[in-house]
């Protein structure tokens, strides 16, 4: 399954950092943050996606502890 999500970011190296670490996130298939286009692209197996995203927004606070996911 893959997602779109808006998102808040406040500098380009820092949603550099942020996508190689939740690269390396367990199940992560696939992974884009841009801070141009304040989105966040998540490609992971459907039947743990709500649980990927979990770990993918904990790794990307510990790079950033602004970073926010914009429901």
């Amino acid at each position: 399954m893959q997602k779109k999500f808006k998102i808040e970011v406040d500098c380009a190296n820092c949603a550099a950092k942020m996508e190689e670490a939740a690269k390396k996130v367990d199940r992560v298939q696939n992974v884009s943050i841009s801070f141009l286009t304040q989105k966040m692209v998540l490609e992971a197996p459907d039947d743990t996606f709500d649980a990927v995203l979990k770990d993918v927004v904990r790794t990307c606070k510990r790079v950033e502890p602004d970073f926010e996911i914009c429901l």
